[in-house]
């Protein structure tokens, strides 16, 4: 990763020269790289829709995926594709703008999600539970009419780890995103390669490339989310525990099915025990 002006993709043209940011590079491509190899998400010659919000963690996703390709480490075709919700505020030629300066090949979509979503969800309610639903139908479609293989999006470590925790919470099951699925239709996968990146991490990086970051509160329903609570308890156990995110997110790729109560997982009913061979007592032990 050398950053020759003539021998580096676009996406990391103008990026420091820092020790400190070379480091954090290096770090996000290897968690990146680990993810992909893991979950086994390379189907040479696939082509994957890499779903643009135009937040930190999918510009991030976005740029480190082209660096892979770029090194020929990732055989596969890149389609940058953002959904533009039809949220009043949005800024609709940031992110076009932005991938024709980086010459990446995208498709924008302009669909008004926002309006459904406004009209079905009691007042007072969040919207992102049907946000998210209806997003994902659409970027299914795309992905379909675009004759690519995999949906991709931009969900890191801590995303996972508060999706646990929300499912542990309130949803009464131990279940998260995992990095690798496929959909209901059984057509399409779904990755998600920043699955071992920090959000620290993800954060730091986007901030130093100044990439153009569009906050995710347009719609005025983050505040009071049940994931922001989340995030909060996480947080404060990190600053009591430097290094808890990581613990538990290791706990999520070491599960002992036999040590949980899911009979569907470890089967309990035909667990048996050993037992010492049964003595015959009708022998009479010789006397020496």
């Amino acid at each position: 990763m050398l950053d020759d002006q003539d021998d580096i993709h676009p996406l990391f043209y103008g990026a420091p020269k820092t020790t400190e940011f070379k480091k954090l590079r290096k770090r996000i491509v290897a968690n990146v790289r680990d993810a992909i190899e893991q979950y086994g998400m390379i189907e040479r010659g696939a082509k994957w829709l890499v779903c643009l919000s135009g937040g930190k963690d999918s510009y991030t996703m976005l740029a480190i995926l082209h660096e892979l390709k770029w090194r020929g480490l990732l055989p596969v075709e890149l389609l940058a594709c953002n959904l533009d919700q039809g949220q009043p505020g949005f800024p609709a030629t940031v992110l076009p703008e932005f991938l024709e300066r980086m010459q990446v090949p995208h498709r924008v979509e302009y669909e008004d999600t926002y309006s459904i979503v406004k009209e079905k969800v009691p007042a007072g309610r969040t919207y992102c539970a049907l946000c998210s639903r209806l997003r994902r139908g659409n970027l299914y479609r795309i992905a379909r009419e675009e004759g690519c293989s995999a949906v991709v999006l931009g969900h890191h470590r801590d995303d996972i780890l508060e999706t646990f925790f929300m499912n542990l919470f309130h949803g009464g099951r131990l279940a998260t995103m995992p990095p690798k699925l496929v959909n209901e239709e059984g057509d399409l996968f779904v990755y998600r390669p920043l699955a071992f990146v920090a959000e620290v991490d993800c954060e730091k990086f986007a901030k130093s490339m100044n990439y153009p970051i569009i906050p995710c509160d347009l719609c005025g329903s983050q505040d009071g989310l049940q994931r922001q609570q989340v995030k909060q308890i996480l947080d404060q156990w990190e600053r009591n525990t430097p290094g808890r995110r990581n613990v538990m997110f290791r706990s999520l790729m070491n599960t002992r099915p036999s040590h949980l109560l899911d009979t569907g997982l470890f089967d309990f009913q035909g667990l048996t025990r050993a037992t010492p061979a049964e003595d015959n007592l009708s022998e009479i032990p010789k006397l020496r």
